[in-house]
């Protein structure tokens, strides 16, 4: 009997617990950014994508890599559209292991375009203890991969902050009030005037995180412009291909309709 009784005081504290609310950090919708690529005819920026990929380079490649892109994506029709000669240039700037050679040892050499993009950590464990416990996650298709796509991402980047009255944060923690729980372990490195743009552009935080976001869109969907006119050709062909039939019918019944 006492048995059974704890049994009952057991599954109601259970049911008690599983519906009582439960209290979450309060999160901020992304801003709405117009960006270019969106839309049925939308298209990427090039001066944008290009901009994009310096900041990569030159601020997030120490910690991120994009293990899904080769360096002559970068001259592809579609993405930045960098020359051959400049495509040779960036995967040259970039030493590469390599190897075995013919004594069995490994080397480095420049990179080569056909070369993935260099992975800042030689593996997962070295990331994991360079960041203080938190795994960089890799780029590529970072963008498809988080809910609110392109508009969260660049929302990250500007949405850093003093954390509110009351609000504690570890060491090595950071405030983001777009961030998912309103904290980060990856500190704000994106300062006014951090990059100097080779085409002029003022780089400040918001331009800096647009065009960063820009070109993380396109490495993760590549295919994008590609796609847009396919669809666009595909819906004019069905429009047609309507008005044919609509025609067609329409004839016939015309004749139907005076024979009877």
């Amino acid at each position: 009997m006492i048995k059974s009784n704890l049994k009952i005081v057991f599954l109601a504290s259970l049911l008690f617990i599983s519906f009582k609310p439960i209290q979450s950090a309060e999160t901020v919708d992304p801003i709405k950014v117009n960006w270019s690529f969106k839309g049925l005819t939308g298209t990427f920026d090039r001066a944008s994508l290009q901009r994009g990929f310096q900041v990569y380079k030159e601020v997030c490649s120490s910690c991120h890599s994009m293990q899904y892109l080769s360096y002559r994506n970068l001259g592809e029709q579609g993405g930045p559209e960098f020359s051959e000669q400049e495509v040779k240039a960036i995967a040259a700037s970039f030493e590469i292991e390599d190897g075995p050679d013919d004594q069995g040892e490994m080397f480095t050499r420049p990179g080569k375009p056909s070369d993935k993009f260099k992975n800042p950590y030689p593996n997962v464990q070295a990331a994991i203890a360079a960041n203080g416990g938190a795994y960089p996650p890799d780029m590529s298709v970072l963008v498809k991969a988080r809910k609110g796509g392109a508009n969260y991402i660049y929302s990250v980047l500007v949405g850093y902050d003093d954390p509110p009255p009351g609000v504690t944060l570890d060491e090595g923690v950071y405030y983001n009030k777009y961030m998912i729980g309103n904290k980060i372990k990856m500190p704000n490195n994106l300062i006014d005037g951090l990059v100097e743009y080779a085409d002029g552009t003022e780089s400040s935080v918001d331009q800096m995180a647009k065009d960063v976001t820009t070109f993380l869109a396109w490495a993760a969907e590549p295919e994008l412009e590609e796609r847009h006119k396919t669809g666009v050709k595909v819906i004019i062909y069905l429009i047609l291909l309507t008005i044919l039939v609509y025609l067609s019918m329409k004839k016939i019944w015309s004749r139907i309709d005076t024979e009877i």
